[in-house]
């Protein structure tokens, strides 16, 4: 029987000890793939340095001369419950878009504090963006308890300005930890430590986190990811995509939005398995349909249960860009990406802007977002999309702001506007 796997992502502020936690997470589980020490080691020597646990994730040597996690990586580590994929996303302020990427694909979180510096902006900034993100699985791990003597006080005051500004944004913390990632005190196993912490380790606490289940139980949402000629039965197209939520059935009638036309699913395929009867939320499919293919950027619904189709929706979104959203100089220069959906937009109004680290509400009369605030925004698109709540179909609420070249702003849909 396979075991189950969950996705898991670390943040906080830079220097805190992300790395050298994960790190710890994969030698003290016996989860190091071999050959990886001893890579690690001749990097180090190469460069006349110590063996760190951090060098673990900084794989890139151009991370480990910069001596910073510069994208966002995965590895691997188990615990006698179930198997953990461990995000490792960066903590610098320019690299914000790159935990964002990291964030959306986890289910739990350890958000990772140094008790010998506390509570800082990127530790608040990282926390909101946990919130923001609806991740609600969360250990906060206070690292570099060897720095302070163990100290208990030192600990509980940390622990206090973090639980204020998490109560604020509106986070309970599952379990909050007291660690030494570099010593190994209470990661994998117990310290000797801190007599006075009674509480799981990290590997503990994580493996009391439930995994989530695929949105079965929601309408169906097929987003067309692509579509193979004559790949299908009779020479017929294949439709191929993966389904976000719900479970579409062979010969079920789906109206492809925006357009609205209605196909017959003819077969459903998948590499290794086909003729299946049905596919569920999670699983990426071929489909071969009656009549004209569906096209990139629609999404299949059932036909009497389908999405919202709209050209102005209000969202939350945080603002990625060193350049400054001005409502007043967009020129239509920012493109819409949801799902596989792509179009043109503008901000045509800013409801509410805040500070992402200090939560301090700001003035909106500018017409202005800086680079890390957040903004309550109305957007409108010069012809339809389908959307949905963000809290309902991630995958149809979750967009991105694209102007240039450059991914200008994350965002989430809270209402579809009339």
């Amino acid at each position: 029987m396979d075991r189950e796997s969950l996705p898991l992502v670390l943040v906080g502020h830079v220097d805190h000890g992300k790395s050298t936690l994960i790190g710890r997470l994969l030698c003290d589980t016996d989860s190091l793939p071999d050959g990886k020490r001893e890579e690690i080691e001749a990097a180090a020597r190469a460069q006349g340095r110590e063996i760190e646990l951090g060098f673990i994730m900084d794989h890139l040597r151009e991370e480990r001369e910069r001596g910073v996690t510069i994208d966002t990586a995965q590895t691997f580590f188990t615990s006698p419950s179930r198997d953990y994929v461990i995000i490792d996303a960066p903590g610098h302020k320019e690299f914000i878009k790159n935990m964002i990427t990291g964030a959306s694909q986890a289910e739990a979180v350890i958000l990772i504090c140094s008790v010998a510096e506390g509570v800082q902006e990127q530790t608040r900034r990282h926390a909101y963006l946990v919130k923001l993100l609806g991740l609600e699985q969360v250990v906060v791990a206070y690292n570099k308890m060897d720095l302070v003597d163990y100290d208990r006080e030192c600990f509980r005051k940390v622990r206090a300005d973090m639980n204020e500004f998490l109560a604020r944004i509106g986070i309970k913390p599952g379990v909050e930890v007291p660690v030494s990632a570099h010593c190994g005190d209470n990661v994998a196993h117990r310290s000797g430590n801190m007599p006075w912490y009674d509480g799981p380790t990290v590997v503990e606490a994580l493996d009391v986190f439930e995994k989530i289940p695929p949105p079965r139980e929601k309408p169906l949402r097929f987003p067309v990811q692509d579509v193979y000629e004559g790949e299908g039965d009779g020479g017929r197209p294949t439709v191929v995509g993966r389904v976000e939520s719900g479970v579409m059935k062979r010969g079920q009638r789906l109206r492809f939005l925006p357009d609205g036309g209605v196909k017959a699913v003819l077969a459903i395929n998948q590499y290794g398995r086909e003729d299946m009867t049905h596919a569920e939320a999670g699983e990426c499919i071929g489909v071969v349909l009656d009549g004209a293919p569906a096209r990139r950027g629609q999404v299949g619904c059932p036909e009497d249960d389908a999405a919202q189709v709209t050209d102005r929706f209000r969202a939350n979104i945080f603002w990625l860009s060193p350049t400054p959203l001005a409502l007043a100089e967009q020129a239509d220069a920012l493109t819409f990406k949801c799902a596989t959906q792509k179009q043109p937009c503008r901000i045509v109004g800013i409801r509410e802007r805040m500070d992402s680290a200090t939560l301090q509400h700001l003035s909106t009369e500018d017409g202005r977002l800086e680079e890390t605030e957040v903004g309550e925004v109305v957007i409108e698109t010069p012809g339809p999309v389908v959307l949905e709540s963000f809290y309902d179909v991630q995958e149809l609420g979750r967009f991105v702001l694209v102007r240039g070249r450059e991914v200008a702003a994350g965002g989430m849909v809270s209402r579809v506007l009339d």
